[in-house]
């Protein structure tokens, strides 16, 4: 007999006990904490949003790394394989640095998987995927795409006038650019 995965319950079919959420567990909107920051509140409110929305999508491309390391198979396996866990170490960097960013400025980093999947604007990666072709072609068009949301959030930083978000946000945009040449070039 097959084994099946579990279907995720409606909020129907959940016991009593199951719709009680803990007010610690609850997904409402963040509080804040006090800071000393001396950016305005009303920039750090607003930054705090964007970072948790860049933190989605950067977690969203760390297990893009991971699908394509695990997956990837082909006369370029090793190589491959290899290139994509060391893209991955880099993308944990950068999902540490963008969460810290928002602790600092008072917010809660929002990293878990709800989270991610309800905020990352990056397309799912195809779980189907085998050749290194096919995870090459995948892997960068996921690095092209947090790139560009990454040089928006810069400008983002620069309008808000908050120059260490912007520095950080530069900093991601320049490894994931140097990652994304890496990949491509398996491709020309």
């Amino acid at each position: 007999m097959a084994r099946r995965s579990t279907p995720k319950k409606t909020v129907s079919e959940k016991t009593v006990s199951e719709k009680t959420v803990p007010e610690r567990r609850s997904r409402s909107a963040a509080k804040t904490y006090a800071t000393k920051n001396d950016l305005p509140e009303a920039t750090r409110l607003e930054v705090i949003a964007l970072f948790n929305q860049r933190l989605a999508d950067c977690i969203d491309l760390q297990t893009q790394c991971k699908q394509a390391h695990w997956n990837v198979k082909g006369p370029t396996f090793i190589a491959l394989h290899k290139l994509f866990d060391e893209i991955n170490e880099d993308v944990e960097e950068y999902v540490d640095l963008i969460a810290e960013r928002v602790v600092q400025l008072g917010g809660i980093a929002e990293g878990t998987i709800g989270a991610v999947e309800g905020r990352s604007s990056l397309i799912d990666y195809p779980l189907a995927l085998s050749t290194g072709a096919e995870h090459v072609a995948a892997l960068s068009d996921a690095l092209a795409a947090f790139g560009r949301t990454v040089r928006v959030g810069i400008e983002e930083m620069n309008e808000l006038e908050d120059a260490g978000s912007a520095d950080i946000l530069t900093e991601i945009s320049r490894g994931v650019d140097k990652w994304l040449w890496f990949v491509e070039a398996h491709q020309q």
